[in-house]
């Protein structure tokens, strides 16, 4: 192929600058020209070279000093302004050296013989402007401007060709920042564009958009099976370390594809795909790539319409309230964990993991959990005195300003002693505003509330939480419960649980126990609570009477083993 068919073959790659009056070159990683303006092919005769290359059109950046510098743009990709004399002619230039999406960009500013003009520095600086305009300053990867741009002059597509739009988003990039502060959030940035350099190849072009936002635009005529390859090697480049400041950094991505025209012929088509491709990706658990298809459009529609729906389910009483049992070792029940519930009127009871997320994004979770603690104390009043009520606090209701406040209002409200309440908090609350969090657990606690970190174990566990908060509770979770019976590590880590608590002081609630066998492992461990379908299934208010009626005739734990679950405890 010929140099001007090669530079032909890019027809999305730096259009903004081809059409300009500038001196304009553009050269990929192993430094072979691909694309130029008019101006700069007429002044360098680019047609005549069968193969032509930067140290063909600027043989003056073979020098140590001059190529150091080319270098160093294309390793970190900041610009650098050079100044060259003419091997010939000894005429002077400034060329401006950039990060291009494929390798390098030059805007060269001259005054030679055979122009006859002399550039002034407010148009050496116009022509740094204009990259700076059109590059990401920390990545130098082209930024969200030169990304639509080329993007909308790339759509629609023509017959026979095809164009993929993948959507980066980076994976636990947050908690670097969090922890590490921004400087360090800097470096993982630049480094996080260099591996997405890395894996491109022709006719692949990266670009930041925003944050941790990425993306990648990519010519082939074999999609989505070319992006999917592409997509694939992005996302396992990104499952080594980040080492910052000699402390390593796990931060993954996340990628969503659509292929024009297929999945879309307009720019804001084509980017909706992508974007539910990419939300498709987190949603089934990170770290991945998914290519968007009309299924993932139905189930974004219908989630759409639940959330539109749930700012009116609590005014029109769609929510309840349903009970399961906590059980003592000796056969006893200590309470209830209230659980919430959405009853849609056409879709029918939606699960918490389905509505809750959309509650906290929408900001609706702490009225909806003011209501769930206020109707849970309530029911717990018509309850035996010694009886405890368990109500779970989401990530956004524990966070949101106030909750102290309203909990020692509704305390007041109801009647109800601070200390027959247990507040359930999961570990993910607190890797956010740490003194913050402390201060309000130690305000729940002064308040005579219990407090219990539910799912121990599942997310960021960490010794220093059970150090420095206030908890009454640990509840392990149901995965270490599930195969209690037969599985040795799981004993092992369960045994550890109860020991550690017990040490510090701290009770035990083993959730998820299904069968009489893992009651009587657990009970004979020493956990002080058990939860689970084999003694009690969540059930309404109404049925609580009954339910405690029957337990009370149920024979003790381990004297007769009875299958799960357990049809005398059924409500």
């Amino acid at each position: 192929m010929s140099n001007v068919d090669a530079t032909r073959s890019a027809p999305v790659e730096n259009r903004l600058y081809a059409d300009t009056a500038e001196l304009v070159s553009f050269y990929d990683e192993s430094f072979h020209l691909t694309e130029c303006s008019a101006r700069h092919r007429k002044a360098y005769a680019v047609d005549s070279l069968v193969d032509a290359t930067l140290w063909h059109v600027y043989p003056e950046l073979l020098a140590d000093a001059t190529k150091s510098a080319v270098e160093f743009v294309l390793a970190s990709g900041l610009p650098r302004t050079v100044e060259i004399a003419n091997v010939k002619t000894g005429d002077e230039r400034t060329l401006i050296i950039f990060r291009s999406s494929g390798g390098i960009g030059i805007i060269e500013a001259e005054s030679t013989s055979s122009f006859h003009r002399t550039y002034s520095q407010s148009e050496k600086d116009r022509a740094l402007l204009l990259h700076q305009a059109t590059h990401d300053v920390l990545t130098g990867l082209p930024n969200r401007r030169q990304f639509s741009d080329q993007l909308r002059g790339a759509l629609p597509i023509s017959e026979g060709s095809k164009l993929a739009l993948m959507q980066i988003d980076l994976d636990d990039f947050k908690p670097v920042n969090d922890t590490l502060g921004h400087g360090a959030g800097d470096t993982v940035l630049k480094m996080a564009a260099e591996r997405i350099r890395s894996v491109l190849g022709d006719q692949e072009f990266a670009y930041r958009l925003a944050g941790d936002e990425f993306a990648v635009i990519q010519w082939r005529g074999n999609q989505p099976k070319e992006a999917e390859r592409l997509a694939e090697a992005l996302v396992s480049v990104f499952k080594e370390p980040f080492t910052v400041g000699g402390i390593n950094v796990f931060v993954g991505a996340s990628v969503g594809i659509a292929v024009a025209p297929t999945d879309g012929n307009e720019f804001e088509q084509l980017m909706k795909a992508a974007d539910i491709a990419l939300y498709a990706a987190k949603k089934d658990g990170r770290h991945r790539a998914r290519t968007f298809t009309r299924a993932m459009l139905i189930v974004l529609e219908q989630r759409e319409m639940l959330r539109r729906s749930l700012r009116t389910a609590l005014s029109e009483g769609q929510f309840f309230v349903q009970y399961q049992p906590l059980v003592t070792p000796s056969f006893s029940v200590a309470g209830f964990e209230a659980l919430l519930r959405w009853r849609h009127p056409t879709v029918g009871v939606i699960p918490p993991n389905v509505f809750i997320p959309m509650a906290e994004m929408d900001g609706l979770m702490s009225e909806i959990g003011q209501w769930a603690l206020e109707t849970a104390c309530r029911e717990a009043m018509k309850w035996p005195a010694h009886f405890t009520v368990a109500v779970n606090l989401s990530p956004a209701e524990f966070l949101h300003a106030g909750l102290t406040d309203r909990i020692a209002q509704t305390l007041d409200l109801v009647g109800i002693r601070a200390d027959r309440l247990e507040l359930e908090i999961t570990e993910s609350v607190l890797l956010e505003r740490t003194i913050n969090n402390l201060d309000t657990l130690n305000t729940l606690n002064m308040l005579g509330v219990q407090i219990s970190l539910d799912d121990f174990g599942t997310y960021y566990s960490s010794l220093s939480y059970l150090k420095n908060f206030p908890f009454d509770t640990i509840k392990i979770d149901q995965y270490f419960i599930k195969d209690l019976e037969n599985d040795e590590k799981s004993q092992t880590i369960v045994r550890s649980i109860v020991a550690l608590a017990h040490g510090l002081g701290m009770n035990v609630t083993a959730e998820g126990v299904e069968t009489a066998e893992q009651a009587a492992w657990l009970s004979k461990t020493g956990c002080d609570r058990l939860q689970g379908y084999y003694l009690g299934r969540p059930m309404p208010p109404s049925k609580i009477d009954a339910f405690l009626h029957k337990f009370a005739s149920t024979v003790p734990l381990g004297e007769t083993p009875i299958s799960s679950p357990n049809p005398a405890f059924e409500p």
